[in-house]
């Protein structure tokens, strides 16, 4: 936490520096900006008030069409925030259906493939292949991705959707 503590120092974690060289020693966030948004808009409109001559003033119906622009640019941009969260909204849904989905899949046996990454002899990186088999015990979510958690002779497994070959019902014992 920062305070100032005269006008040429600042104190941080209880260390005071020179306020100049803190400043220069803080990393500044650099946004490029290749859209004309809100801001920048009425800046524009701002800088042609000032700069209109007094004379010849601008007529008031072009400043009427430039606050209809503005107001355009603002619905627009509110409809495409709107959009982005009902995407995110919409994801989460799927998830939530594909989760559900999956759960029903606990007690039953699975087939998937199984990728072994090892090193050869002189320690360069090798996998290979490996069917397998085992029994759904749960289901997860790792970044956002669901998968499957089965079980085969006592180990789990992390099974992601995408490999898993067949599905089916464990033998009754009789």
């Amino acid at each position: 936490m920062a305070n100032s503590t005269s006008l040429n120092t600042i104190t941080v974690d209880g260390v005071t520096y020179n306020a100049a060289a803190y400043d220069a020693t803080q990393t500044k966030e650099v946004k490029k900006n290749d859209e004309l948004g809100k801001d920048a808009f009425l800046q524009l409109l701002v800088a042609q008030l000032k700069n209109q001559d007094p004379l010849d003033p601008q007529d008031n119906s072009s400043y009427i069409a430039e606050l209809a622009q503005f107001s355009s640019l603002e619905q627009m941009t509110n409809v495409v925030s709107n959009l982005e969260d009902l995407g995110k909204v919409v994801n989460n849904i799927d998830t939530s259906v594909l989760v559900g989905q999956l759960s029903s899949m606990i007690g039953k046996n699975i087939d998937w493939v199984e990728t072994i990454n090892e090193a050869d002899e002189e320690g360069n990186p090798i996998s290979h292949q490996e069917a397998m088999t085992g029994v759904v015990t749960g289901v997860t979510l790792i970044e956002g991705n669901p998968n499957i958690v089965a079980e085969t002779d006592g180990e789990k497994y992390l099974v992601n959707i995408s490999n898993i070959g067949h599905v089916y019902e464990a033998p009754v014992a009789e």
